[in-house]
């Protein structure tokens, strides 16, 4: 029975580790054997859960897929208002800051270097962008901005990575921080006015 359970987790323990490595090294960098290391089994048990690297690349991708979801579903039970969600995803980048200027977005550098090499599993890694998107777009109707919620969200997810992009590259922690100030200003300039402020500007519109 131990053994019946031991074989998933060792599955597990693989896609955890090649999750951070594909991370930190990038995809074609990391081998097998770097891999088979860091979970510290044998080649012939490895070969037993994964056949080749696109296997394991598959299983990574659907795990960053869950915990996505995870995440978006956890924003949008925990934060009170559409606003706060929104926030939430601008915090992400404070959050993570340190693992951002060590080795950028983990989405946005996934699917770049898949994109160099025209990868099979370039749409799936795309995915997760599109989880986002559409979490986002949801966000910016709730607040009311019907028409152009899907071109809002796109413009806040093409910001989020410019600024992980460019935290990487100048590893720059005051720079994320400025930024993020920055988002949180322009996503409250999107936020409907409370009621008792539209009626002060009804009536300075009158007087």
């Amino acid at each position: 029975m131990p053994h019946a359970t031991a074989e998933p987790r060792t599955r597990e323990r693989i896609v955890e580790a090649a999750d951070a490595l594909f991370y930190r090294r990038g995809f074609e960098k990391t081998s097998f054997a770097d891999i088979a290391d860091q979970v510290a089994i044998s080649r012939g048990n490895f070969y037993y859960h994964f056949k080749t690297k696109d296997d394991i690349l598959a299983d990574v991708i659907a795990l960053r897929a869950a915990r996505t979801q995870a995440m978006l579903d956890a924003w949008t039970g925990h934060a009170p208002t559409p606003l706060a969600r929104l926030r939430c995803f601008a915090d992400m980048l404070i959050r993570n800051r340190e693992d951002i200027q060590r080795h950028g977005c983990p989405v946005g550098t996934l699917c770049a270097e898949l994109a160099k090499s025209d990868h099979p599993a370039r749409a799936d890694a795309i995915h997760i962008f599109g989880q986002f998107r559409g979490w986002l777009r949801a966000q910016f109707e709730a607040l009311g901005r019907h028409a152009d919620a899907d071109a809002l969200a796109m413009h806040l997810l093409s910001r989020s990575q410019g600024i992980a992009s460019l935290a990487n590259a100048f590893h720059d922690e005051a720079f994320i921080r400025h930024e993020v100030e920055l988002i949180d200003a322009w996503l409250s300039s999107l936020a409907p006015a409370p009621a008792a402020a539209r009626k002060q500007v009804r009536k300075a519109h009158r007087s």
